[in-house]
Order: C-alpha cells, then structure tokens, then sequence
C-alpha cells in the first residue's frame, strides 16, 4: 500500500481511538508529509475540523507554491468544504482512500483542474461501513442529514 495512504488511515484510526469520527488526511510535499489531520469535531466540539481542515492546520502557514507541489490523500471523498480548501490552496492533486461510503465534490474538484484518484482501498471502506452502522446518528450529524 501507498505509504502516504497508510499514513491517512492510521490518522483515521487514531480519531476513532478518541472516540471521532475515522477520516483522515495527509498533505505530501517532495516525498515528505507537511500536515497530518484527522476528524476531530467530536473531540474539539468542532463544526469545521474534518481530516482535510485538521491537515491543513497542521501544516501551517506555508508559501502558495509549497501547496501548489503537493499531493493531499484522504481516507473518503472530501466534502464542499474540504474541496473549497483544497482548490483555495491550489493543491494539484488528490488521492482519495474510498468513495463507496460517501462521494464528495469529486466532479467539482476534477472541473476546477485538480487531478482526482480514488482507490477504493479496502480498508478504507471498511473503517467506514463499520463506523457508520455503530454510529449512525454521528455520521449522519457530520454530513448535515
């Protein structure tokens, strides 16, 4: 496996270890991760702090072009407001754990000229077909239905 996807994942499965919700993310810079993040909303009490928002705050301030070279993988397709951050950074390229479980704005992403692979790796799926049959009423409070 993609070791910068395995990176994501293990971010996924320490937010559910604190009792969140098992998304997350890494940005990739030149073979290096910058940011790592995972989905704290229920551990901050966060309505914005998705793996992707949580990566890039971790990151930090960093020059436009440093974000223009660099790769985000997340564990599940972004939602709007991950995608906004991805294209507002001008991140050129996503690579997306799964997308059975939920599909984000990957069409918007793909149209505003961000390159979009999803793996649908197994792992992925799983953490989140479990997390959503244990805790529906979570998933559900985090994807606003």
């Amino acid at each position: 496996m993609d070791p910068f996807l395995q990176a994501a994942i293990d971010e996924a499965n320490k937010g559910l270890s604190e009792g969140g919700i098992p998304i997350g993310s890494v940005i990739v810079h030149q073979g290096e991760i910058i940011g790592r993040g995972h989905n704290r909303r229920v551990q901050q009490g966060s309505t914005i702090l998705h793996g992707e928002m949580d990566a890039f705050e971790n990151a930090g301030r960093q020059p436009a072009r440093i974000y223009r070279e660099s790769v985000l993988y997340t564990t599940l397709s972004p939602c709007p407001m991950c995608s906004g951050a991805i294209v507002l950074y001008g991140i050129p390229r996503v690579i997306i754990g799964e997308n059975s479980t939920f599909v984000g704005e990957e069409e918007w992403l793909r149209s505003r000229g961000v390159i979009v692979e999803v793996v649908q790796e197994n792992s992925c799926i799983q953490l989140m077909r479990d997390f959503i049959s244990e805790f529906p009423e979570l998933w559900n409070e985090d994807i606003g239905e």
